[in-house]
């Protein structure tokens, strides 16, 4: 059973999911010393990632992050800090992630002009 377990529904689809989930994997290397490794899937993606006193693995699919940690002897007693930072972390990735799926949308549906002109406005917030 992992010491941590979070798990993020999103819609943004494999391949914006991919993006993201590399940037996390990025992210984990430079600022907490991770070994991090990537296997693409199909259906879905990987991320291991390790560390001494640490080591999970990130699934990464079309609708959803589901992350689980299990945590060494002298990490468990920061389980709950080491928690809410990988929480805060993935939340704003996720956040920085929803303008720029809105500007794909608006290119999809209406071009490029009206992109320039959705990028302009400021991204609505999402209701609790």
């Amino acid at each position: 059973m992992p010491d941590i377990h979070i798990q993020r529904d999103h819609d943004l689809g494999l391949a914006q999911a991919r993006k993201l989930a590399f940037r996390w994997a990025e992210l984990a290397q430079e600022k907490f010393d991770m070994a991090c490794s990537y296997e693409e899937g199909k259906a879905a993606d990987l991320v291991t990632f390790s560390r001494s006193g640490v080591n999970g693995e990130l699934k990464v699919t079309g609708d959803a992050f589901v992350l689980d940690a299990r945590l060494g002897f002298l990490l468990g007693v920061f389980k709950e800090r080491i928690e809410t930072e990988i929480v805060k972390n993935l939340d704003e990735l996720l956040a920085q992630e929803e303008p720029l799926k809105a500007l794909d949308v608006a290119v999809a549906r209406h071009g490029a002009k009206a992109a320039k002109t959705a990028a302009k406005k400021p991204a609505a917030k999402k209701k609790a």
